[in-house]
């Protein structure tokens, strides 16, 4: 069983910078893929960034390249999600997802076995 804990998540006005953290114990982080998603209001919960086990193949969804950074620190078994430039658009609860599968698609929320409870991040006009 892996337990995911999410923390950074808060109100802030639109253009600002927020990171994101997610601490995974439980299995060998370094096999585990690991990824954000978030979900607003209505809407169905979204792929945002993912990362592999080395940290040299990251993802992003279109709407996020560019501002956003994922990351990993193997040593402290923890996942960042830099966020620069934040829009209204952005505001959802952000949960981080962790899967020890030999593959994943990064992009589907279907395939990932462990989940954070979320936190919230509200970026205001």
């Amino acid at each position: 069983q892996v337990q995911v804990v999410e923390s950074g998540g808060g109100l802030v006005q639109a253009g600002a910078s927020l990171r994101l953290s997610c601490a995974a114990s439980g299995r060998t982080f370094t096999r585990l893929h690991m990824a954000w998603f978030r979900q607003a209001p209505g809407k169905e919960r979204e792929f945002v960034a993912g990362v592999g086990w080395t940290a040299t193949a990251t993802y992003y969804a279109d709407s996020v390249k560019g501002r956003f950074t994922i990351s990993r620190d193997n040593a402290k078994n923890t996942v960042y999600l830099q966020m620069n430039s934040l829009k209204p658009e952005d505001t959802a609860v952000y949960y981080c997802a962790a899967d020890d599968a030999n593959w994943i698609n990064y992009f589907s929320s279907v395939p990932w076995t462990y989940w954070g409870q979320g936190t919230q991040v509200t970026v205001s006009s």
